[in-house]
């Protein structure tokens, strides 16, 4: 319950407005409910000419400083004293009819109040929903890549859906509940008292039992639920895989293990979710049994009452007593369901808090340095760094200058290091020692959108969006004109292919560009990053995925593009970066040779090496 109310005072906070108006009209709707019901009372004494005995008028100012104990009876002698006096002036029928009228007036009020207490949460609970929702997708955007790089997509994206909607289902849900019961049962119980004080200290010595038989069997249910949403994120996965990797899996005929692969974790789900259910279905039984044996209890005690002739109370006034019971047994039930569902939803905010409270350790300091361009050096001095499972070291002292305007291209073989030395000039990571600077500042002492607004990238992979193509090119670049996305396309030779689409340049071209070739994919991708205009470009195998023409192609297009910009390439194919100013080999994650290209096949080192196995 600690970790409900932690989270209730996170969210609910822009919504105070509503909260009051919720109690306010649940107050309403009990205390209309109250004296609805009392209308019963007069109608039966009516009904059954029960109106001989005689009644003594108390003025109201002393009834309201009575105790509470005899306050309910003085009130009720005025009411029958008012009654009687109605009867003898008007007439029983018309008595009754008035009494009728105001029942349904009264029934009015309550059922208005209910309704409205109900539909001021409607902002409450999609608020908190929608709020969860934009902190877990802005968390996850702040977050670095090291972060993604331990957590499937798949289980992120059940985290954000199923575990999001769960909250919204079983705890934003049960908020209308705790603040309607509450309410309920303390005027239910003011009115119990108040009617019978003895029968209320009877009854009440049964309670207490009847609540731990409720918890008893809501126990555990907390433990249950996060496996059943770890499972679903199991599942999510492996539907987010599938899809990814349906070529694979029909290349291979693959079918039927991912089929039995998704029956395993479906089916461990299903009894999971069995049990978890099975729980919640027993909740309600429960509940009306208990209510069932206590309604009994009092029914027997009060019967007892009035078959002995005692004075404390009689037949109406026991009959509205039991209605006021039965009332405020509701309100129990729905704690009960409460009681379930809340530790259910909890077992998911612990799977959103998961994302919500991880630690991003790209941090920017308070006081960054306000960087408005590039002019000398990037520098990496004695750089390390490994990943933050604890693996052996990725990068290990790395020292370089890459010059202004200046080509750089880094080789070597898979593993070697080549990516995670690029991702740390524009801090997707910072280095685990040691120290990057641009212009002499150290990156970490930077405002990360100063830092990242001079680099430019263009991955092996064309990261594009299910967007148009405008879009696609003017993403991340703010008011970008028409006639700038197009001068880009054509720097990137993209304009032609783009005109021969239905609707040129707002052609939508799908999840990942699939409408688009390999070519035509990194083709946009250049054009994004010549419309940028870094000072700095970092390209990561922009080739290596291409047919020989596309490669071309594509390679026009990176020319003009890293033509009077600093360039940090990576490449597999030499022939790509034989004209670089400097060629750095690593190895290992060290830095092994560095030269032109000339200088290091005269080394007859690493690099000879590559590039003969190349040759063949």
């Amino acid at each position: 319950m600690k970790g409900f109310m932690n989270m209730m005072r996170r969210y609910i906070a822009p919504f105070k407005k509503y909260l009051w108006g919720s109690v306010a009209l649940n107050i309403l709707s009990a205390v209309f409910n109250v004296f609805s019901f009392a209308m019963i009372v007069p109608m039966l004494r009516i009904l059954f000419r029960m109106t001989d005995k005689t009644y003594v008028f108390t003025p109201w100012s002393e009834v309201w400083r009575m105790p509470l104990k005899d306050m309910g009876g003085s009130a009720m002698q005025n009411v029958y004293h008012t009654l009687e006096a109605s009867i003898a002036q008007y007439g029983e029928v018309r008595v009754l009819l008035i009494l009728c009228l105001f029942l349904i007036v009264m029934t009015a009020l309550k059922t208005a109040c209910y309704f409205g207490a109900s539909a001021v949460m409607i902002p409450i609970r999609t608020g908190i929903v929608k709020e969860l929702r934009m902190r877990i997708y802005n968390k996850i955007l702040s977050l670095p890549l090291g972060f993604f790089s331990e957590e499937k997509k798949g289980d992120i994206i059940a985290r954000m859906s199923g575990d999001v909607q769960e909250v919204e289902t079983s705890v934003a849900g049960s908020l209308e509940m705790l603040i309607k019961n509450p309410i309920l049962i303390v005027i239910y119980f003011v009115a119990l008292v108040t009617i019978s004080w003895q029968m209320t200290a009877f009854t009440l010595f049964f309670a207490p039992v009847m609540l731990w038989v409720m918890g008893v069997v809501g126990r555990n249910l907390k433990r249950k639920s996060l496996d059943v949403q770890t499972l679903w994120s199991d599942v999510m996965s492996q539907v987010e895989e599938t899809l990814g990797g349906l070529r694979v899996i029909k290349a291979f005929i693959a079918e039927r293990k991912m089929s039995g692969r998704f029956e395993v974790v479906t089916e461990a789900m299903r009894r999971k979710t069995g049990r978890v259910t099975m729980r919640q279905a027993l909740a309600h039984p429960v509940s009306e049994f208990l209510g069932t044996v206590l309604i009994t209890i009092a029914l027997f005690f009060g019967g007892l009452l009035i078959l002995k002739g005692n004075s404390v109370i009689d037949a109406p006034i026991f009959l509205y007593y039991m209605v006021i019971l039965y009332s405020i047994i509701n309100p129990i039930k729905d704690f009960s369901k409460a009681s379930y569902a809340i530790p259910k939803g909890m077992a998911s905010m612990e799977r959103i808090n998961k994302i919500l409270e991880a630690e991003n350790n790209v941090r920017e300091i308070a006081d960054p340095i306000l960087l408005d361009g590039f002019s000398d050096k990037i520098s990496f001095e004695n750089v390390g760094f490994r990943y933050p499972d604890g693996s052996k070291m990725i990068l290990d002292d790395i020292c370089l200058d890459i010059p202004k305007g200046k080509t750089i291209a880094i080789v070597g073989a898979s593993g070697a290091g080549k990516t995670t030395l690029v991702d740390l000039i524009p801090r997707f990571y910072d280095p685990e020692s040691g120290v990057i600077k641009i212009d002499g500042i150290p990156i970490q002492n930077l405002r990360i959108k100063d830092l990242r607004d001079l680099i430019g990238n263009v991955n092996q992979e064309s990261i594009l969006f299910n967007d148009t193509i405008f879009n696609n090119i003017a993403f991340g670049v703010e008011n970008a004109s028409m006639e700038s996305v197009i001068e880009a396309a054509k720097i990137a030779n993209a304009h032609d292919f783009i005109m021969e689409k239905e609707g040129g340049y707002q052609f939508v071209i799908g999840d990942r560009g699939v409408k688009l070739s390999g070519g035509q994919r990194q083709r946009i991708s250049i054009a994004r990053a010549i419309l940028k205009n870094p000072p700095i470009l970092i390209l990561d195998e922009a080739t290596a995925s291409l047919d020989t023409e596309s490669e071309k192609t594509v390679q026009e297009a990176l020319d003009r593009l890293m033509s009077s910009r600093t360039t940090v390439a990576i490449a597999h194919r030499l022939s790509t970066v034989k004209n670089s100013d400097e060629i750095i080999v690593m190895d290992q994650g060290k830095i092994v040779e560095r030269g032109r290209h000339e200088e290091l096949l005269a080394l007859n080192g690493h690099y000879r090496k590559l590039n003969d196995m190349q040759a063949l």
